[in-house]
């Protein structure tokens, strides 16, 4: 199924739409499962509601898209991360960003986030084979524990105003080096896609739909929320 796992509303400081209106573009485009992922911060006090308005969309759309309620969140800094006792368990995937930061809260432990999170992970618009090389580590080894502890990697192709009409490079690299596809399909890890859209007026479905069968016609495991 082609599935857009980030977008963002106006509960997110850098969004605007209202979810309805987000949804509909992707139904128009011929995406089939849609993610909602705003930023944690941007939502604060508002989880529940939040929530409770996705879950509320989920029935009303469920005929003509299967729509998913996720969350973003910052680990660049303290206040922008989880409150010690906060639970995003009831979230159907949360999207991570700024592992590759040195100053991440998370410290790169990716699988004890996880953990913590108690719900899907992926890691966002992050160069994932400029970072394992970073730190030393195998790049086999470490997309196989992600493989194991259900962690996918997102292929971010967003292209929109917001950004600056940016394309992310390792997205660019990912397409044309079968060497790191052949490290990722040996890995079994899950790849997501996403457009990260912002503004409703600058959304592009088909660079969603061209990645994702470019991740079947290369035989790379997509992931299944």
């Amino acid at each position: 199924m082609i599935h857009d796992l980030h977008s963002h509303t106006y509960y997110s400081a850098c969004g605007r739409d209202k979810p309805e209106v987000i949804i509909q573009a992707a139904i128009d485009g011929g995406i089939e499962v849609f993610g909602i992922s705003d930023h944690n911060y941007g939502i604060g006090d508002r989880k529940r509601e939040y929530y409770e308005l996705l879950t509320s969309l989920k029935e009303v759309y469920k005929d003509r898209i299967k729509l998913l309620c996720g969350i973003e969140v910052c680990t660049l800094r303290r206040d922008l991360y989880l409150k010690d006792d906060e639970d995003i368990s009831c979230f159907d995937y949360c999207l991570v960003e700024n592992l590759d930061s040195e100053e991440s809260v998370i410290n790169g432990d990716i699988a004890g986030f996880a953990k913590r999170a108690g719900t899907k992970v992926g890691i966002a618009h992050t160069n994932l084979f400029r970072y394992i090389k970073k730190i030393g580590k195998d790049p086999l080894e470490y997309f196989k524990m992600l493989a194991d502890n259900g962690i996918f990697w997102e292929m971010n192709v967003n292209y929109d105003s917001i950004h600056g009409f940016r394309i992310h490079q390792y997205y660019l690299d990912f397409l044309k080096n079968e060497e790191m596809q052949d490290i990722v399909r040996k890995s079994g890890v899950e790849i997501g896609v996403g457009f990260d859209g912002h503004r409703v007026e600058d959304y592009l479905p088909e660079r969603v739909v061209h990645m994702s069968n470019f991740l079947k016609e290369k035989g790379i495991q997509i992931v299944d929320i």
